[in-house]
């Protein structure tokens, strides 16, 4: 796919993942870029996972979560062995992952963040996450996306 390249993308193909990468036209009235891949693509909310930015004692950390919930920040601390946490700052997300609000991936980010994948995953054989740029997702087996990451998996959606 010329032109669409990502630093997930870019992760996936050096690894040798199976992957589907999957392009849509994205509308920034749009009020949730999950939502929209889903309804975009024809695909269950529940396979579309949003990958949100948090601060778990003071450190940048990811929880990745179903467009259908939302992040349990006190489960996020939890599963890293944390005591609190909150949202991180957009800009230091940005920074830290490369990567703008609306596209950041799990995959390929700047800096290596702990990442906590929901348990909710598991139960897909692919799950989609952004590639990196709004209206551009990735089609992924949750066990590969771990592996990649170092995910921990752990109930983290409310």
């Amino acid at each position: 796919m010329a032109g669409r390249g990502t630093p997930a993308t870019a992760l996936l193909e050096k690894q040798k993942v199976a992957h589907t990468l999957h392009a849509y036209e994205h509308d920034p009235r749009h009020e949730s870029y999950g939502l929209e891949a889903a309804e975009a693509l024809g695909i269950a909310p529940e396979r579309v996972f949003k990958t949100l930015v948090a601060e778990v004692d003071g450190k940048l950390a990811v929880g990745v979560v179903p467009v259908t919930g939302q992040l349990d920040l006190k489960a996020l601390a939890a599963a890293l062995g944390g005591k609190k946490a909150k949202m991180a700052d957009i800009a230091a997300a940005e920074r830290a992952t490369g990567y703008v609000a609306g596209g950041i991936s799990p995959l390929g980010q700047k800096k290596r963040l702990p990442l906590v994948l929901d348990v909710s995953a598991e139960g897909f054989e692919t799950i989609h996450c952004s590639a990196g740029r709004r209206g551009l997702e990735v089609e992924i087996a949750p066990k590969d996306l771990v592996r990649l990451t170092q995910a921990v998996v752990a109930p983290i959606s409310a």
